[in-house]
Order: structure tokens, then C-alpha cells, then sequence
């Protein structure tokens, strides 16, 4: 593709609708949206620009369209496959002035937001209203919720709630012809035609930009019991998540973290947050299950927990903790949403989000150790077991550079083939990107990818907005 080039006039156009205050094209603001926390990857853009309407941004995707400017949409710099990476430079719209909660609805569980609001502070506030918003990535106190619906973002409570996609009900998105649409209604159930608001998520920005949207939200679940539950091996804490499902119980969190992850995040929250998790860790402990259950009956909950410490009796597990009180249990999940920063804060890592049957963890886990012992890379894994969601950081710590960039991108391959083998895909919330742009093939036939690339042409037909994702 053969992009234009930004002369002094289309900047002076992009200041006329943006206004001269929200147009930047210093080195230090450039330096800021060329990475994000994909690996140490920097793409250099050639202007930033904030806007703060649904007018302004599709004003400015009209004129970067006519002029076949490349575009990419970012939203709070967060994202681990290179999904608001400025690859072929040109325009960076940035949306962070789009923080606006605009309603609560309590009477129909809805609420109406711009997608620069940030998750956690979207969560507090229908929170004080008595309600729930259930997706919660560890990047939560800083990712956007534009970037979540762009990516379908889950977190640990996408075992028992579901992931983004499944709280939205209406979009209202910035289109390249500088239209303005909404996807929807702001209705429950919807049969008119094609889903266009499913289509947007997971969409990664490449098919236009979102400006407003409409989650529904549920009633806030009032008590709550945590477990953190020792084994002897990685694939033994894998076995035993299908036995509590099969016992009948649904845990609104079902986190795996292994030894390695552990002992790096216990030194990390204690050394660099100065808030430290003490967990005792005994030579012939490996991995640790966290296991959350929400409701509002004390006595269910109690009992659902004894039905669990009674599976855990079929497994080889250490003595199983009970957190016993709110700082106990914002410990435990301290240290789970800690994890991959502080694994990064140790050396630079690849950081992979596979997905597979649950059922078939055990063998997903021995597969991804084999190939690091082969290929010689140490790994460490976690993530949102119960729905079958591992992450796998691939950590270069004393690994040459050739070998990081030839050998170990071999081995992440393998790793990535096994996952298909077993019935998985490549990712479960953190997207394509750039990342995982080349093993695209190894998950879907070739007719999938150009059926794809059929619906960004309507979309997109001159491939400005976010190139070279996902394709």
C-alpha cells in the first residue's frame, strides 16, 4: 500500500478541526504513542492529534481517507499484541479526552460512555449505584474501555460473567467516509439484520472508530469468598478445574499461577508498589489455583466452598487457604493482576495469550514447557483457567538477540500449533496486532482470512485505518 504523505497543508487542516491546542507534532508527545506494552516495540508516527467529538474524529478520518493517510485509533496504550502500534506512521487519534460516564441507567441496567473512560473507574462508579460491570482486565486502573471492546477484553471474572462483547448493546462509530452510525439499539434482544456491534469487537480498530457505547450492567453481587489453593505440579492444578465444574460450581474467578510467577510478583509488589503478598512456598509447591465465588447467601457460598475443598481432595494439593478478609482477598488478587508487569519489570518478555478447551490445559502446559526446554526459553505461565485462557510470558532474560527474534519466534510458533492441536486458538483477550499477525494462518484457512479481508474493504477500502493488524 502506498500511503500519502501529511504536507504543511493537511496539518493546518487537522488543527482547523481538532483545534491548534489538540495537534502535536513534538518529538516527546510522538515518542509517547509510538509503543505501548507490546515487547519494546516503537513506530514512530508523524502526528497526534486529541480530539473530543464524534464530529471531529470522523472530520479527521474523511480527510486522512481522501488523502490516504494511515490512521490508528489508541486508547490508553495498554494493549500486548501491538494493537495501537502506529506501523506505517501518518496519524495517531488519541482518545483520551473521551472520559465522559454520559448516564447510569438503573431502571433498564444500561449505561452510556465514551470509550477514554477508564475501566476501573467505570466499575466504582455503577458500583455505587448497586450495580456490576464484570469484565476486568489487570490493566484495569488504566486500560480504556474503547480499547477493551476493540480487543474483547475478558479478565478473571470472564469465567463466570462472559468478556466484553457480551455487556454491549449499541456503538456509535466514526467511519472513514466521515459518517457517523450507531450499531444498534439500546435494546436486550436484537434480530434486525447483521450484528454490527459484534462485529466492532474484537474488530482491533481496522474498521472504524468507536465513540460512544452502551453496556448493560448487572446487579452487584454482594458477598464474595476467596481460596488459594496449592499443588504439587502445574498440570495437577489443571486437572483439578474441571472437577469443580463437574461438581457443579461456577467461580466467578478461576486463576492459575504458577511458582516462577509467583516468587518474581512477591518481589515486585513488595519492592516497587511497597505492598507486599506473603504466601508460603514450600520446595514441593508448583503452581497455585486463586478461586473466587460471588453471590448474596453467606450460606451458599460457604457451601459451594466446602463442595470445592472436597474435589480438591481427589488432587495433590497443599493445605488450601481461606483469605479472611478484604485486604486478605485484594492481596491474593494484588499479586494475580501483578503479575505480568512484574514479570516485564524482570526482563522483556513475548507475551502470549492462548486459549483452549479447559479440558485440555494439562497437555497445553507440558506442551509449552517441552518446546521452552527445547528451543531454550524459560516461561512463565498464568491466566483465566476456568475458561480455558492461559497466558504464556516467553522471557528473554540472558537470550541473544538473533536468538530472541529467529529461534524463540520458532518456538512460540510451535507453541502456537500445539495450541491448535488441541482445539485452541491464539488468543483469548488480548487480540492480534502486530503480534500475532504471522501465525494468523496456523488458526484459520485461507478462505476465513479473505472473507475478513472482504469486510474491512467496505469498511475500509483505501486501508487507512490501523494497517497491517490482524492481516
Amino acid at each position: 500500500m502506498l500511503y500519502g504523505h501529511i504536507t504543511k497543508e493537511i496539518q493546518e487542516e487537522l488543527k482547523t478541526i481538532v483545534g491548534a491546542s489538540h495537534f502535536f507534532i513534538d518529538e516527546d508527545t510522538l515518542t509517547e504513542h509510538a509503543s505501548d506494552k507490546t515487547e519494546d516495540h516503537i513506530f514512530m508516527p508523524q502526528v497526534v492529534v486529541v480530539p473530543r467529538t464524534a464530529e471531529e474524529v470522523a472530520a479527521v478520518l474523511k480527510l486522512c481517507n481522501d488523502h490516504v493517510i494511515p490512521v490508528t485509533p489508541r486508547g490508553g496504550g495498554t494493549g500486548l499484541s501491538g494493537g495501537a502500534l502506529p506501523v506505517k506512521g501518518g496519524v495517531v487519534v488519541a482518545m483520551k479526552r473521551f472520559n465522559q460516564i454520559l448516564e447510569i441507567d438503573e431502571l433498564n441496567l444500561q449505561a452510556t460512555v465514551e470509550p477514554g473512560v477508564i475501566t476501573e473507574v467505570f466499575q466504582n462508579e455503577v458500583k455505587e449505584k448497586g450495580l456490576f460491570y464484570p469484565p476486568d482486565p489487570s490493566s484495569k486502573g488504566s486500560c480504556f474501555l474503547g480499547g477493551n471492546l476493540g480487543e474483547n477484553a475478558g479478565g478473571p471474572k470472564a469465567v463466570k460473567y462472559g468478556v466484553t462483547r457480551d455487556y454491549v448493546l449499541n456503538i456509535q462509530v466514526a467511519l472513514v467516509t466521515g459518517e457517523v452510525i450507531w450499531t444498534a439499539a439500546n435494546v436486550l434482544k436484537n434480530s434486525t439484520g447483521y450484528n454490527l456491534t459484534q462485529l466492532m469487537c474484537g474488530s482491533e480498530g481496522t474498521l472504524g472508530i468507536i465513540t460512544k457505547i452502551v453496556f448493560k450492567l448487572r446487579p452487584f453481587p454482594k458477598k464474595d469468598v476467596t481460596l488459594l489453593v496449592p499443588f504439587t505440579t502445574a498440570e495437577e492444578a489443571c486437572r483439578a478445574i474441571s472437577g469443580i465444574y463437574m461438581a457443579g460450581i461456577t467461580p466467578s474467578g478461576m486463576e492459575f499461577v504458577e511458582r516462577d510467577a509467583i516468587e518474581i510478583t512477591m518481589k515486585y509488589v513488595d519492592e516497587v508498589l511497597s505492598a507486599p503478598v506473603a504466601i508460603d512456598l514450600p520446595d514441593h509447591i508448583n503452581a497455585h489455583l486463586i478461586i473466587e465465588l460471588d453471590g448474596n447467601d453467606d450460606e451458599v457460598l460457604m457451601r459451594d466452598a466446602e463442595t470445592i475443598v472436597g474435589v480438591l481432595e481427589n488432587y495433590e494439593t497443599g493445605e488450601v487457604y481461606f483469605a479472611q478478609s478484604a485486604e486478605e482477598k485484594e492481596g491474593l488478587w494484588r499479586l494475580r493482576r501483578n503479575v505480568s508487569p512484574a514479570v516485564n519489570s524482570y526482563t522483556l518478555t513475548k507475551a502470549e495469550d492462548v486459549v483452549v478447551p479447559r479440558g485440555n490445559l494439562p497437555k497445553l502446559v507440558s506442551a509449552i514447557k517441552e518446546i521452552g526446554n527445547r528451543v531454550g526459553f524459560r516461561s512463565v505461565c498464568f491466566g483465566h483457567v476456568g475458561d480455558g485462557n492461559l497466558h504464556v510470558n516467553v522471557m528473554k532474560e540472558q537470550i541473544s538477540d538473533e536468538r530472541w527474534n529467529k529461534e524463540v519466534n520458532e518456538g512460540i510458533a510451535d507453541i502456537f500449533k500445539a495450541v491448535v492441536e488441541l482445539g485452541g486458538t491464539l488468543s483469548g483477550e488480548h487480540g492480534i496486532g502486530i503480534a500475532k499477525r504471522p501465525y494468523m494462518h496456523l488458526a484459520m484457512a485461507e478462505k476465513n482470512l479473505d472473507l475478513m479481508r472482504g469486510i474491512k474493504a467496505v469498511f475500509d477500502p483505501k486501508g487507512i485505518l490501523n494497517p497491517e493488524k490482524i492481516f
